[in-house]
């Protein structure tokens, strides 16, 4: 690698200082993992981003996905995550993706019980979080509070290599500028309540939420996992 710094690699640097800085003033002993969210970016800056360190990879689109995952296979500890949109006809291909590492964004029992079929076929496993649209915006995806307990218990109890790893949540520009931000708020809800009622504690669950404009108020409400994209690589490109 060479010994200059990227614009990318200092973009990256600066959010994981930020990231540290935040969890210690929160006296956390662990900060948050951070995903790079490369969609719409090619694999040339994605390897600058994995030279400096940085493993944990969001793609939004299967396409993408697929090819970036098949151009940097032999990159063996990276790892992708899935924040698109889920569909029947393209769990598939999503499965089939090398260093598969978590699908971000299950809503639904279907969807669940396909994942299952396909990583049972691989003899592999995956994580799963489960989307909660805690904005009842009706353009985003994801379950009510209720319905996304439920997703999990289901996917915890019947679903063998699926390991139903937490809960994810995109939360409203609105609420973005708020401290608290209510959607974290809610998802935290969630979370707590699902390990109270299956008897486990929450830190064996995670809580995916904070993006770019507001991964730094989610640190300070617990976030394990945050997505931040065009803070590292710049505005994102128009889809081709």
């Amino acid at each position: 690698m060479s010994v200059v710094e990227t614009v990318i690699q200092s973009n990256l640097k600066q959010i994981l200082e930020t990231i540290h800085l935040i969890a210690r003033e929160c006296g956390r002993t662990t900060a948050p993992r951070l995903v790079a969210v490369s969609k719409t970016k090619p694999s040339n800056l994605i390897l600058e981003c994995y030279q400096a360190g940085q493993k944990h990879f969001g793609e939004n689109y299967v396409q993408e996905l697929e090819e970036k995952g098949a151009e940097l296979r032999d990159l063996q500890d990276i790892k992708w995550h899935y924040i698109g949109q889920m569909q029947s006809n393209k769990i598939s291909k999503i499965c089939a993706v090398p260093n598969l590492y978590c699908i971000e964004t299950l809503d639904n029992e279907k969807h669940a019980q396909l994942l299952e079929k396909e990583m049972n076929k691989r003899g592999l496993k995956v994580k799963v979080l489960i989307q909660v649209n805690t904005s009842d915006e009706e353009q985003k995806g994801g379950l009510q509070p209720n319905e996304a307990k439920e997703l999990g218990k289901f996917v915890d109890e019947q679903c063998a290599h699926l390991e139903f790893s937490g809960f994810m949540t995109i939360g409203s520009v609105a609420g973005s500028s708020m401290t608290p931000n209510p959607d974290f708020e809610k998802l935290r809800e969630v979370r707590d309540d699902f390990a109270k009622e299956v008897g486990r504690g929450v830190e064996g669950f995670e809580l995916s939420m904070g993006m770019s404009d507001d991964f730094e108020t989610a640190i300070r409400q617990g976030s394990t996992n945050i997505r931040v994209g065009s803070k590292i690589f710049g505005p994102r490109l128009p889809k081709k």
